[in-house]
């Protein structure tokens, strides 16, 4: 039988940012204080959201509402990156893309981090844009799941496929 195992991702769920833009557009279009200022949130390709208004101030206002939006709905705030107000004619554009998948420089810090602080016996793999983490014990791989929680890699990570 094969030793038990789980992979680490950094996947988004693009229905539930879906359902998130379409709630911050709904709060941006119905609140007092975004009449006029022509606030809006909308998807720009296939991994980046477009937020605009009329000035940086109401679009970093629009921006903090769409973050709120993320936030009720599970998405980590480390899986948006938001980029710097632009001004295009009159209007104030910020561009804000999902980060999915791991870097390959993440995944061998992860790795490393499970090798040197983890049990022993411990074995983690890249594969991709994941990392395959497999032990003899279960609870060798619940005690990664908790180092790995409690670190920072600056990236959301999200653990599937333990069995």
């Amino acid at each position: 039988m094969a030793d038990p195992s789980f992979d680490v991702v950094s996947k988004v769920d693009r229905q539930e940012v879906d359902n998130a833009v379409n709630q911050a557009g709904k709060e941006l279009s119905t609140r007092f204080d975004f009449r006029g200022t022509g606030a809006q949130v909308s998807w720009s390709g296939e991994e980046a959201i477009t937020i605009q208004a009329d000035t940086e101030e109401r679009c970093s206002a629009a921006i903090e509402v769409f973050k709120e939006k993320l936030i009720k709905r599970s998405i980590s705030l480390k899986a948006f990156e938001v980029g710097e107000p632009s001004v295009s004619g009159k209007i104030f554009k910020v561009t804000g893309t999902l980060v999915q998948g791991i870097a390959s420089d993440k995944a061998k810090q992860i790795s490393k981090a499970i090798r040197d602080e983890g049990p022993k016996g411990v074995q983690a793999q890249i594969q991709g844009d994941q990392l395959r983490v497999s032990a003899k014990k279960k609870d060798d791989l619940q005690a990664v799941i908790s180092l790995l929680k409690g670190k920072d890699f600056e990236i959301a990570l999200q653990f599937t496929n333990y069995r």
